[in-house]
């Protein structure tokens, strides 16, 4: 495997809340994504979901609070808890997940993909 430049990856492509897979290592996906604005209230029952930001601001909404997160930091939704990602206009984030992780869980929207429509990058 060649090393990977995670800034020249963010540049191949515009989509937003499209996760794209940059990386695999033991069972775990490594996904960069872009977004603005709110995706979707969803949950995933069996798998822990950790968030990095690299641009711009995500706010992780739960239903009890609202984790802010900024350049450079993470946070991880335990799996289980329903979350609403929301983001600044071109927020640049990264998610480490199982590769089972469905895009929204069980929720289906306009803005869902599929695990088939994650493209390698």
């Amino acid at each position: 495997m060649n090393k990977i430049n995670i800034a020249e990856k963010f540049a191949l492509f515009t989509e937003e809340w499209t996760p794209k897979i940059i990386a695999e290592s033991n069972g775990q996906l490594v996904k960069i994504a872009k977004g603005s604005g709110e995706l979707v209230w969803h949950k995933h029952d069996n798998e822990d979901e950790l968030f990095i930001v690299f641009k711009g601001q995500l706010i992780l909404q739960l239903r009890d609070k609202n984790i802010v997160l900024n350049v450079g930091e993470m946070y991880v939704v335990p799996k289980g808890v329903e979350h609403c990602p929301k983001a600044q206009a071109d927020t640049h984030f990264m998610m480490i997940e199982p590769s089972s992780t469905a895009h929204t869980g069980e929720t289906k929207s306009e803005l869902t993909v599929s695990t088939v429509q994650q493209a390698r990058i």
